[in-house]
Formats: structure tokens, C-alpha cells, sequence
């Protein structure tokens, strides 16, 4: 059972309806796991128009970092997403490399359950580089985690305009 596949791609390119989609295909129970951390009202809408996609069979767990702690043995979980779930290291570290380490740490630890984990990630570094420091120090932060992710996954799909395409 144990499978890690990592769905990414640009802003609105279908990743969650695709990870969710598979992850039905895989259980008739599956689990979702939300890392965000609602910013503000619009922001708390998004996650409100999420949770709406999803129906009763859907077991939901809210956790914005610590994502080992939850059991998900057996299940078919979708993790949603990798690009929140960096933010919320970044944001309380406010060092890359120490946020690195600690996302690194959390996703082995986490990647030891004996579940499928689809992780669903933003592919933020392919629109140019930012004028902003903060910026492209989290771009960077970000792309070191996807590589991270995506060398330890079985299988990665990008996501192209609502199109998968397989990559590894």
C-alpha cells in the first residue's frame, strides 16, 4: 500500500481535482489533509469552495506543519498543499535553510506510514524571478521541497491546463 505520488503544476491547473479524482479511484474513503492557514476572507472562501468539492466520504484533518503526527495507516490521502505547508515553516523560521531541514525531517517521518500520499504542490518558479527577496528566497524554499518530494515519490504528474502529464 505504502506509495507516494506528487501531483504539481501552475495556479488553477487542475492539481486538486486531479489528486482528488485519484485518490476516489484508490478508496471509496479517502482522506484529505489541509495545510493551509486562512489568511483572510478571501483566502477562507477558496477553502470553503474546497471543502464543498468534496463529499461525506471525505475524512478531513486540518494540520499546518506537524502532518506525522496524524494516523493515516491503510488510508488514501491527499495532501493539500506542499506550497502552504512550506509557507507555514517560512513564515515561522524566517530562515530557508531551516525551514528546509524541518520540512525535510516532517515529510520523512511522514513518509514512513504505510498509506498512499498524494501530495499535491505548486510549481511557483516557472513564472520568472521575483523582484521581491522574501519572494525568491520562498521560490527557492519551495523548489528544493518539490525536488525533495519528487525524488522520493513513485510517481510524479504536472498538471497542464486540466491535462496530466505523467513525469516519473
Amino acid at each position: 500500500m505504502k506509495k507516494i505520488i506528487l501531483i504539481t503544476g501552475g495556479s488553477r491547473s487542475g492539481k486538486s481535482c486531479y489528486a482528488e479524482q485519484l485518490a476516489l479511484s484508490l478508496s471509496p474513503t479517502p482522506v484529505y489533509v489541509a495545510t493551509a492557514h486562512v489568511w483572510d476572507e478571501e483566502f477562507r472562501e477558496r477553502v470553503r469552495k474546497h471543502q464543498e468539492r468534496r463529499g461525506p466520504e471525505w475524512t478531513t484533518f486540518e494540520e499546518e506543519k506537524f502532518l506525522s503526527r496524524l494516523d493515516l495507516t491503510g488510508r488514501v490521502v491527499v495532501i493539500d498543499c506542499v506550497t502552504l505547508w512550506c509557507t507555514n515553516f517560512f513564515f515561522e523560521l524566517q530562515d530557508v535553510d531551516q525551514a528546509l531541514k524541518a520540512l525535510k525531517h516532517e515529510f520523512d517521518l511522514l513518509s514512513t506510514a504505510d498509506a498512499t500520499l498524494i501530495f499535491v504542490t505548486n510549481e511557483i518558479g516557472m513564472g520568472g524571478v521575483s523582484d521581491n527577496e522574501v519572494q525568491r528566497r520562498f521560490t527557492d524554499l519551495q523548489g528544493w521541497m518539490n525536488q525533495y518530494i519528487a525524488a522520493h515519490s513513485d510517481e510524479v504528474v504536472l498538471m497542464v491546463s486540466g491535462i496530466s502529464v505523467r513525469i516519473k
